[in-house]
């Protein structure tokens, strides 16, 4: 049984297996009380059980498919009304390996439909409560496609690209009224989701894929340490510095009266 201080109660969405079962038990340890959000109840008692056996911790059940708009604001409301939430996993997600041209297009949508929609719903549930309360956190399971989109399929890395920016701007918009925003970009991580995604992991070199254990345990690390973006298998944060730095220096010059020089668009205009 644990002895950790209470830190109030953890949403984790697509806890049932791979990283949201992971999470849910890393952060019944660290002293959450958890409510687990997925499809498949039978693997939601089994988790709950053996969470609760372990830890001491209470783990309520909600049974949702967060592609149905019905089970989408159940959970929405749970977020809305329930005052011991401090902490949101956005986990539930689904993904794509084939390119554009042989991925079927109502398979995109539901994609979008739960990488963008579900998680924007859900962050924008909880929001609101946390700030009335001066406190609280959401952490956004993106990817390294949401930066590096060439990989995997491009529908998906779009997806995964707008949980980045949502991520930065929640931080920016929400940061000195005590809310936390953190984005998580796993690698290929050793989950289901290769296999629904169309490309068993087993496919894959053996030294790009990462326990689902390591990496949430790398993804708190980084939570600790107060990162807004964390890449479980970054060595070097000054690599991402770099980056969020290039990113920064084009601020200045995205919106301007007049086109670049390099256009030429004035003297174009000019000599006609």
């Amino acid at each position: 049984m644990s002895n950790t201080p209470f830190k109030g109660t953890a949403v984790i969405t697509g806890a049932s297996t791979g990283i949201g079962a992971t999470y849910a038990e890393r952060l019944a340890r660290r002293g959450y009380d958890l409510i687990v959000v997925a499809r498949n109840r039978a693997r939601l008692e089994q988790l709950a059980t053996r969470i609760t056996n372990e830890t001491g911790r209470s783990v309520e059940i909600v049974t949702a498919d967060l592609s149905n708009n019905e089970d989408l604001r159940r959970v929405e409301n749970v977020l809305r009304t329930d005052a011991s939430i401090t902490l949101l996993v956005n986990n539930a997600g689904l993904g794509a390996a084939l390119p554009l041209l042989n991925s079927d297009v109502d398979t995109m949508e539901a994609m979008i439909r739960l990488n963008v929609i579900a998680l924007t719903r859900l962050t924008y549930a909880i929001a609101p409560a946390f700030v009335a309360r001066g406190g609280g956190s959401i952490i956004n399971i993106a990817s390294i496609a949401g930066v590096a989109p060439e990989i995997l399929n491009g529908v998906y890395g779009g997806t995964k690209s707008f949980v980045v920016a949502l991520t930065q701007s929640l931080r920016h918009e929400l940061a000195d009224k005590g809310v936390r925003a953190q984005a998580v970009l796993p690698g290929a991580t050793r989950t289901a989701f290769w296999d629904i995604a169309g490309q068993p992991v087993e496919n894959l070199p053996e030294q790009i894929v990462m326990d689902a254990g390591d990496m949430v345990d790398a993804a708190l690390a980084g939570f600790d340490q107060g990162e807004t973006i964390t890449i479980p298998s970054l060595p070097d944060v000054a690599d991402w510095n770099r980056f969020e730095s290039a990113r920064q220096a084009l601020m200045p010059n995205l919106s301007r009266s007049t086109p670049a020089a390099r256009f030429h668009v004035t003297e174009a205009a000019q000599a006609e």
